[in-house]
């Protein structure tokens, strides 16, 4: 299923900084960078769970937000891109 992760991580001090670059990494393990705080991740149920439970460990739930949108298996028709960034396949072969 692809799985749309979005989030704002408060960085006014550098605890703030780490946990944004821990949530970028964690999230770079899954899924594909769109935009800066915007990752598109094609999931299995129990990789989403997991992942879930990774990204609310770093994030500070009283200064950060974090955004979980399923768009399901049958994505493509609920994504339009414009603008100068390429788009790509996720379900496509990757090499590395």
């Amino acid at each position: 299923m692809m799985v749309l992760i979005t989030y704002d991580v408060n960085t006014q001090d550098s605890s703030g900084k780490k946990r944004l670059r821990s949530v970028a990494k964690q999230c770079e393990k899954y899924g594909q960078r769109v935009q800066n705080s915007v990752f598109e991740c094609s999931l299995q149920p129990e990789e989403l769970v997991l992942l879930k439970h990774q990204l609310l460990m770093i994030i500070d739930q009283d200064k950060d937000s974090i955004r979980f949108y399923n768009l399901g298996k049958k994505y493509q028709s609920k994504i339009e891109h414009y603008g100068t960034k390429s788009t790509y396949d996720p379900e496509d072969v990757l090499i590395l």
